[in-house]
């Protein structure tokens, strides 16, 4: 997954958490860089028309925009839940977050078959927890 999917995930993650345009201090927050680098990969998806950043209000994603994020959201599901469930990776979210970038979709595809990953993927994350939905009860009953 490169950098503008790994954006556009984080833009839909926040917009659904913040219910409504998402600001570019959460963005850069959940990505862990600066507002500076946030705002600078904002006006490169806007320019590809994926976003649409209004200042002081925040940014929304496009259609197509939200089709990629839902894809990149859905691949770093396939990430997560084969590294719980296939590999028992403890620190599963940090090794995800990790591999996210360099994972691409012809490798997502292939851990997918390996996984049972539900059909309302990606609709299964929990933007809050920042973890498959699906995973979430599995870890409190393994607590």
């Amino acid at each position: 997954m490169n950098t503008a999917d790994q954006y556009l995930k984080a833009i839909y993650l926040v917009q659904d958490i913040e219910n409504g345009p998402a600001s570019t201090g959460s963005i850069a927050e959940l990505l862990d860089v600066s507002p500076a680098s946030a705002n600078e990969m904002i006006g490169k998806l806007e320019g590809r028309e994926l976003c649409i950043h209004e200042k002081y209000k925040g940014v929304k994603l496009t259609d197509e925009g939200i089709l990629r994020a839902r894809e990149a959201l859905k691949h770093y599901c396939i990430i997560e839940r084969f590294l719980y469930e296939v590999l028992e990776v403890e620190e599963f979210r940090a090794e995800a977050k990790q591999l996210e970038p360099v994972i691409d979709e012809t490798v997502a595809e292939r851990l997918d078959t390996i996984i049972d990953r539900s059909p309302d993927c990606p609709d299964c994350f929990d933007a809050e927890a920042d973890v498959c939905g699906l995973l979430t009860g599995e870890l409190e009953q393994s607590q």
